[in-house]
């Protein structure tokens, strides 16, 4: 495939060698020094689009290749409060869009498992549960959208809670007023850390520890170059679960 990288920093790099490695070219870069570049014309060389930029940017980038009639995979969080909007717009122009807050195989094989699990705790009422996530400190958004997607998988299948509440750690804000029907999601900034995500269901008597850590981003990479080889021929809004598709 030809591919065109939006946001070329630690991430659209390590994409750059899975790419390479994988017998695919890279026909476009895109950064803050060449923005200039983000044409229609330039867009169209490329088969499809991964977009690793930033929140602020995001949806400019969709926007483009929607317009270049372009598939793109978009891993960057910290806009899913306009997901909907996206969706419906994709479909409307008979775009192609694949969503994850986390391509990595590993974390998708996790988010599934944490579907069943907490299906299961509801037969335990005596477990409270809540999330923990620990990101490097140049991570912008906080809860990480992994962490988010974590929280919901619990939400859609554990009754006794019925919305998340993030606390991040340092800040002035504090746990003590989260309610029994809401889910906690404790964020921790440290340098150097990936990405570990653990999922805490205690009790007086024990506790379960469900976890992910990452090693490196290329778990991340690898996923989203996988990804852009699955939507290439593709039309329609899809989500990482239609890729994986764990259930069948």
């Amino acid at each position: 495939m030809k591919i065109a990288l939006l946001g070329y920093g630690k991430m659209g790099k390590i994409i750059e060698k899975i790419a390479h490695d994988r017998k695919h070219e890279i026909v476009l870069k895109i950064d803050y020094t060449n923005l200039d570049q983000l044409t229609t014309e330039n867009l169209q060389k490329a088969d499809v689009a991964i977009e690793f930029s930033t929140p602020a940017t995001v949806l400019g980038n969709i926007e483009s290749c929607f317009k270049a009639g372009v598939p793109i995979v978009v891993g960057t969080t910290g806009w899913h409060h306009q997901l909907a909007q996206i969706k419906e717009q994709c479909e409307y122009s008979r775009n192609s869009l694949i969503y994850a807050t986390n391509f990595s195989v590993g974390v998708n094989v996790f988010f599934h498992v944490n579907r069943i699990l907490a299906k299961l705790m509801n037969n335990y009422p005596y477990y409270d549960v809540q999330v923990e996530e620990i990101h490097h400190t140049q991570k912008m958004d906080s809860p990480s959208g992994t962490a988010i997607t974590i929280a919901e998988g619990i939400l859609d299948n554990l009754d006794a809670k019925k919305d998340w509440v993030n606390v991040l750690s340092g800040d002035a804000t504090t746990d003590d007023n989260i309610q029994a029907d809401q889910l906690l999601i404790e964020s921790h900034r440290i340098d150097s850390v990936p990405g570990t995500h653990t999922v805490i269901y205690d009790s007086e008597i024990d506790t379960i520890e469900f976890k992910h850590t990452a090693h490196n981003r290329n778990g991340f990479a690898l996923g989203a170059v996988l990804a852009a080889e699955w939507i290439k021929d593709k039309k329609g809004f899809y989500s990482v679960e239609d890729m994986f598709d764990f259930n069948n």
